[in-house]
C-alpha cells in the first residue's frame, strides 16, 4: 500500500526554492558568498564563535575528532543508543569506542553512567542529545574538566535545543550539526562544525577542502584533507530555512503535545515527555516506546501492520555495540537499558505540515495494528 502518511517530510516553500534559484543565476555554485552567510546565520543563531559549514554531519563529526587531535587507539565515550555515524567515524580514525547505557526516559546517556565508564585511555566523549532531548552538558563539561578529557557535542538531532538557555552544540569543545532533510531545518545534504576555537576553526576549514591554506595559495596543500565542501546551493537553501526555525521548533512542540494527549487511550505504549527540566527540547522526531510485554518481533510486526495502513514508521535504533561490524571484538557490552529500548521503539510520523487530523489517523492505525497483533499472537 501507498504511504499516505510519511515518516518525515522536509518543509520546502516557495522562498526556499526562489532562493536555490538565485544562486544559479550566478557563476559560484561552490566556495562563494552564501557559504559564509549561512556560517555567520548559524552563530549568530546558537551564539557561538564559530562555524564550519560541510556536506554532512558525519563528515562534521569526522573534522571535530581529527581537529582535536585524540590519539590513535585512546577510548571515546559515548551512548550505543545512537545513529551509526559516530561509531564509523572512530573506527576510521583509529580509535575505540566505549559504550555506555541511557536512561529509559530520556534515552539519553547520564553523568554517572560516562564517569564510570572513564579510564587512563579515556580521551574525549561524544555527548549526544538524542532526538532532540537536552543532555546537562555543564555537568558534562566540568566532568571533561576534571579527567582532562575532550567534549564532541552531538547536536544533529537538536538544533534550537536549549540547555539553561543556551544553544545545544555550543557547549563542547567541538559540537556538530547535520541538516538531512528529516531535520528541524535542511540543506538537502549537509552538517556543520562548531567550536569557539580559532585553531579549530582554522584546520577545520582546511581539511573540507583537500588541506589547502588559503593563506598561502589555492594549490598549495599543507595537510591531507578531504572533499567535504557544502554548495552555495545547499547554504542558500539552509538560510532560508533558518529564518523560520523557530516556526518550525513552536510547531513540532505542539504536534508532540497532540501525540502524548491522543496516545494517552493505548495502554501498550509509553510516550517519551514534552518537556525537560534541564530547557527547551526541539524534537527532531516522535518515538514512543511499547511496554516489557511486547518484544521485537512483536514491535517488527507492528510496524509492518502500520505500513500496510499507509503510515510510515522507524525503527530508531539499533544498538551500536552490537553492530556486526565490530562483532567479535569483544566489544558487546553489557547495556540492559539499550538492548531493551532498542527492541520497542517505534518513530512515528512527525514533520512540520502534519495537521490534527493526520495525527488522529496515525494513532487510530497503531490501535488497530495493536489489536492485530494481539489477535494473531
Amino acid at each position: 500500500m501507498k504511504v499516505r502518511i510519511p515518516l518525515a517530510k522536509p518543509e520546502i516553500t516557495n522562498a526556499d526554492r526562489d532562493a536555490v534559484l538565485e544562486v544559479l543565476q550566478n557563476s559560484r555554485l561552490s566556495c562563494g558568498p552564501q557559504v559564509e552567510k549561512f556560517e555567520q546565520a548559524l552563530c549568530a543563531y546558537l551564539g557561538g564563535n564559530y562555524a564550519v559549514a560541510v556536506n554532512s554531519g558525519t563528515s562534521a563529526l569526522h573534522l571535530a575528532v581529527e581537529t582535536l587531535r585524540l590519539p590513535r587507539g585512546s577510548e571515546v565515550i559515548l551512548p550505543s543508543f545512537a545513529f551509526a555515524a559516530p561509531l564509523n567515524v572512530l573506527l576510521q580514525c583509529g580509535l575505540r569506542p566505549v559504550f555506555v547505557d541511557i536512561d529509559a526516559g530520556t534515552l539519553n546517556t547520564t553523568l554517572e553512567k560516562i564517569e564510570a565508564a572513564i579510564t587512563a585511555r579515556t580521551s574525549a566523549v561524544i555527548a549526544i542529545h538524542t532526538f532532540g532531548r537536552p543532555l546537562d552538558m555543564p555537568s558534562i563539561m566540568k566532568l571533561a574538566e576534571r579527567h582532562n578529557l575532550q567534549v564532541i557535542e552531538d547536536a544533529c538531532e537538536a538544533l534550537g535545543t536549549e540547555i539553561y538557555g543556551q544553544k545545544a552544540g555550543t557547549f563542547g569543545d567541538v559540537g556538530v550539526l547535520a541538516f538531512y532533510p528529516n531535520k528541524q531545518i535542511t540543506t538537502g545534504e549537509g552538517g556543520a562544525l562548531l567550536t569557539g576555537s580559532l585553531e579549530i576553526v582554522n584546520r577545520a576549514r582546511r581539511l573540507r577542502n583537500q588541506g589547502r591554506d588559503p593563506a598561502i595559495d589555492w594549490l598549495q596543500h599543507i595537510e591531507v584533507g578531504y572533499s567535504y565542501r557544502l554548495s552555495d546551493m545547499n547554504c542558500a537553501l539552509g538560510l532560508s530555512q533558518l529564518r523560520r526555525l523557530e516556526v518550525g521548533i513552536e510547531r513540532r512542540l505542539w504536534l508532540a503535545g497532540l501525540y502524548g494527549e491522543r496516545l494517552k487511550v493505548i495502554y501498550e505504549v509509553c510516550t517519551p515527555a514534552v518537556n525537560s527540566p534541564l530547557g527547551r527540547m526541539s524534537w527532531f522526531c516522535y518515538v514512543i516506546q511499547l511496554r516489557e510485554n511486547f518484544d521485537r518481533r512483536d514491535r517488527d510486526r507492528l510496524c509492518q501492520a502500520l505500513l500496510r495502513r499507509g503510515i510510515g514508521c522507524g525503527r530508531y535504533f539499533a544498538p551500536l555495540h552490537r553492530q556486526p561490524i565490530i562483532a567479535g571484538e569483544g566489544r558487546e557490552s553489557d547495556l540492559p537499558v539499550t538492548d531493551f529500548v532498542a527492541d520497542r521503539v517505534i518513530a512515528l510520523p512527525f514533520y512540520n505540515q502534519m495537521t490534527e487530523s493526520n495525527v488522529d489517523e496515525v494513532v487510530a492505525a497503531l490501535a488497530d495494528s495493536i489489536s492485530e497483533i494481539r489477535r494473531n499472537a
